[in-house]
């Protein structure tokens, strides 16, 4: 099949640098599928982990949508908290600082970014 890459979650390797997390898988999804055009990563957090860290992007100007996969949890903006489950579309601007705490049976994300107007450019 040209032009077509396909993995299941648990395929997707996750960072295990100095900065991992305890309790949460970064998954770089766009870069292991070969995605060009946006910023698309996976984060699994378990359940008790509340190490995701507050943050903006007001350096980048990139704005998220934050789609929920499995699992249950909060997104916390410092205006207002969310609840997340299953089907659940959360999109911030990059000024909005944002936090995610893993529900009872942990939290799956999928994060899509990019800046608007400006073409991305995939970290390397």
């Amino acid at each position: 099949m040209r032009g077509v890459t396909k993995r299941e979650i648990s395929e997707f390797d996750y960072y295990k640098g100095e900065k991992a997390i305890p309790g949460m898988k970064f998954h770089t999804a766009a870069k292991q599928l070969g995605v060009t055009a946006w910023g698309m990563n996976v984060l699994e957090i378990e359940a008790g982990c509340a190490a995701y860290p507050e943050h903006d992007h007001l350096k980048d100007s990139q704005e998220e949508v934050y789609v929920t996969l499995s699992g249950s949890g909060t997104f916390q903006t410092e205006e207002k908290e969310f609840s997340m489950k299953t089907g659940t579309f959360i999109r911030v601007g990059p000024e909005t600082k944002r936090k995610i705490i893993p529900g009872p049976q942990g939290v799956v994300v999928l994060a899509l970014g990019g800046t608007p107007g400006k073409a991305y450019a995939p970290r390397t």
